[in-house]
């Protein structure tokens, strides 16, 4: 499975790099902030308070309010003992905690782990995926979440939620700062830097909340790819996951009723109704999944 490790190595490279430019982001957001303000420390200071609390709200309660969004019911082994054999056996090859297994009355394909580590983690399945798809197949989504799981993926996911919530209440205060007095104060020091700098600020304050949530979408699409290859890697069997994906693909009602842009990323396939324009495509929060299938076969 050379290629398989290739494939875990370079997503994860890519993803790190991505995640390094969303932290320059929200670092040079703050510091214009701290130079609007006549201290870039300030700026940057404040930027890191805004990221501590935000840390310690995800942490401490995302898991269950993804949860409770989605409408997942715990589950016992005797409900779906299958599902609860599948789970035990690829946490056990994974080396990490059994997780907690739950259910989605709901007859779209899909899945999704959440979870700040091994040791609170869940996956959660819909009924309609637990009841369409072959024992290999359901095997394949289930070690390709399990993968999530053990590379941390939910919570490198969460600490890029973080980042998204710091730049876009900070270019939020800018905004409020250049149009209720900021401008109107400093257009009066015919100073032409600081009118370069406040413009430089404005467009920064205009844009980085759609350059991070770009970002966002890029990472979670390249942490899906890590792991379609972990989990084939896992099984020892990418053809699995690949046939659960054509089925997943084709499936006539793809749109999970509770899922909403939040949580759409988690998906193992995005849960909304499919749209071909530029834009979905380019906001999508995950990759081609023809070009997911391709991959798996090539492995």
């Amino acid at each position: 499975m050379r290629i398989t490790f290739n494939e875990v190595r370079n997503n994860k490279i890519k993803s790190y790099f991505l995640l390094l430019f969303f932290i320059l982001l929200a670092a040079l957001l703050g510091s214009v902030f701290g130079l609007i303000y006549g201290n870039i420390y300030f700026g940057i200071f404040m930027t890191s308070i805004f990221a501590l609390v935000y840390s310690l709200i995800v942490f401490n309660s995302g898991d269950k309010m993804i949860l409770a969004m989605s409408g997942a019911k715990l589950v016992k082994k005797s409900d779906y003992p299958h599902l609860f054999h599948t789970i035990e056996g690829l946490a056990i090859a994974a080396g990490i905690p059994v997780p907690k297994a739950y259910v989605i009355d709901d007859t779209a394909l899909n899945a999704f782990a959440t979870g700040k580590n091994p040791e609170t983690a869940s996956i959660t399945v819909t009924s309609g995926l637990i009841n369409k798809l072959k024992r290999d197949e359901l095997e394949g989504v289930i070690a390709h979440e399990m993968s999530h799981i053990k590379n941390y993926d939910i919570r490198f996911m969460m600490l890029t939620a973080v980042l998204i919530g710091v730049v876009t209440l900070l270019s939020d205060f800018l905004l409020r700062s250049f149009l209720w007095g900021g401008m109107r104060r400093n257009s009066r020091d015919n100073n032409n830097m600081t009118l370069i700098l406040i413009l430089l600020g404005f467009v920064l304050a205009i844009l980085t909340p759609l350059i991070g949530q770009m970002v966002k979408l890029a990472i979670s699409r390249k942490r899906e790819f890590m792991a379609d290859a972990s989990g084939a890697e896992l099984t020892r069997y990418p053809q699995g996951l690949a046939n659960a994906l054509k089925k997943i693909s084709h499936d006539p009602d793809p749109l999970v009723d509770k899922a909403n842009k939040a949580t759409a990323h988690l998906f193992i396939s995005t849960p909304f109704r499919k749209k071909r324009s530029i834009m979905t495509r380019l906001f999508s929060t995950h990759p081609p999944i023809q070009e997911r299938i391709k991959r798996l076969e090539e492995m």
